[in-house]
């Protein structure tokens, strides 16, 4: 490759870069460098914009997967090269079947998980502003097909943004407009070592069929179709993000939170076009204890189409996981079922053998219980989870609503504290609260507030040897 070429690729990024507001000089960046073709040349193109244009500190970070027999060779060779560049590396070797086992996902999205969790955690260690993924354009153009055979919206249909914010961080893809084939060149005309990961040949993953199968195809009847897909990206991204900022204004406006309802008149809604209509209670919906992929177009549409309805003026509609729409008059209201506000419930959990699951019926939620020995132990990633000496924690269990005066020992507190206070102080909502387990132990002590906070009893140490790993979840509930 000339010089021109690769300065080309280089100011290609600065471009993108200054243009989305990527970095300010001294930011520190994590870079994510898989061993690829894409990454590799994606980490020479952020060293060289550090050392000559903008000066900016990287950290190389990698995971090991374990799938393949060269991962080992590989990480080797990320690890080389990052100190050839004379840039801080970090990897790990994750152990992607333990995870797959306890979540019930597949490789991909364990994967997935396991990938960015290790990014948020070397991000988390330097301080870091942003991480800096390889994504390309044709990258983005196997997102936008894959979101469009799958019936997404605009925001969907936007593909990968070039900056995105996630747990404290920006999430940067500085090479979307920049073509595969001119990264694997850089690095055979540079001299860079990479691998390829068989892996991407496979058709029984969906967007390597897009990319092998689909794209091919319907490229016999456009030339253009990358460079058409990520310009679809472009225009549809800004104009969700336009119609997005009006769904913010038409909630600022229409609606009033209050004791965890959201509530909004319904003339004002009526006057709001259908596009904004249908934003505004995607927008309510996503400030529910909602999963992600619950609030759907057709969730949405039905609500809509009932709260528009000229001669309904009382009802109830159960939108699923013990919440509901609620018509009175004029007043439309998001929140807990009233049948459930007051529901109590307890279980108690004797002794089981492997993986347990207690089905939560009342609250439509699950608990999960994992035994497993500390060469398989998985720190708690999020609040959801949380990790036990089995030896220590005192017998039997039992899962429980909350009751009055409730006190939990917190972890990293001196004392207790009331159960009460510490949801006002974890700012959940009132109606959010009742959907919270309480776990107790043998004694009748608090030992975990599922997604809240732990207590200070049976902490996993050095010399545990065996653990109690407990997860929970929302069921799978149809609206």
């Amino acid at each position: 490759m000339k010089a021109l070429r690769w300065n080309e690729l280089v100011n290609h990024v600065l471009e993108a870069a200054e243009e989305h507001q990527l970095w300010v000089p001294g930011d520190r960046i994590i870079v994510a460098v898989s061993g690829g073709p894409d990454s590799v040349a994606f980490l020479h193109i952020m060293h060289e914009i550090s050392t000559r244009h903008v000066p900016l500190k990287l950290v190389c970070a990698h995971v090991h997967h374990g799938f393949r027999s060269e991962s080992d060779e590989e990480a080797e060779m990320v690890g080389k090269m990052a100190a050839q560049l004379n840039i801080p590396f970090e990897w790990v070797k994750a152990d992607i079947p333990s995870y797959m086992k306890l979540t019930g996902k597949g490789s991909q999205e364990a994967a997935r998980d396991r990938r960015y969790a290790f990014l948020h955690e070397v991000a988390d260690k330097y301080g870091a502003a942003s991480i800096a993924l390889a994504h390309h354009a044709d990258d983005q153009a196997e997102t936008v097909m894959l979101h469009l055979l799958r019936g997404s919206g605009l925001t969907g249909l936007s593909g990968m943004k070039f900056k995105r914010r996630e747990k404290n961080v920006e999430l940067i893809r500085p090479c979307l407009r920049i073509n595969k084939t001119d990264l694997v060149e850089a690095c055979n005309t540079q001299g860079f070592l990479y691998f390829n990961d068989a892996s991407n040949s496979q058709r029984k993953y969906r967007r390597n069929a897009i990319r092998l199968d689909v794209l091919p195809y319907l490229g016999q009847y456009n030339g253009q179709l990358t460079p058409s897909l990520n310009r679809l990206a472009e225009i549809v991204g800004d104009e969700d993000d336009f119609m997005e900022q009006g769904a913010y204004d038409a909630y600022r406006c229409l609606v009033q939170v209050n004791g965890g309802r959201q509530t909004f008149e319904v003339p004002s809604f009526l006057k709001l076009h259908v596009a904004l209509q249908r934003r505004l209670i995607k927008l309510i919906l996503n400030y529910l204890p909602l999963d992600s992929d619950f609030v759907d177009f057709t969730r949405i549409e039905t609500i809509r189409r009932k709260v528009i309805e000229p001669y309904a003026k009382t009802w109830s509609l159960d939108i699923g996981q013990t919440l509901a729409c609620t018509r009175e008059y004029d007043l439309v209201s998001f929140g807990l079922r009233t049948d459930v506000q007051d529901q109590s419930f307890e279980y108690r959990l004797v002794q089981w053998n492997g993986t347990y699951e207690l089905s939560l019926r009342e609250i439509d939620r699950y608990l999960r219980i994992v035994p497993m020995s500390p060469e398989d132990y998985l720190v708690p990633e999020t609040a959801d989870q949380a990790a036990f000496d089995a030896d220590q924690l005192l017998m039997p269990l039992v899962v429980r609503s909350r009751l009055p005066g409730d006190t939990m020992k917190v972890m990293g507190l001196n004392g207790s504290k009331k159960v009460k206070n510490i949801f006002i102080d974890e700012k959940i909502p009132p109606s959010v609260r009742p959907r919270i387990p309480v776990v107790c132990d043998g004694a009748g002590n608090i030992v975990w507030l599922p997604g809240v906070r732990r207590s200070n009893i049976a902490p996993v140490k050095e010399d545990t040897s065996a653990i109690l790993y407990m997860t929970v979840g929302n069921s799978a509930i149809q609206g």
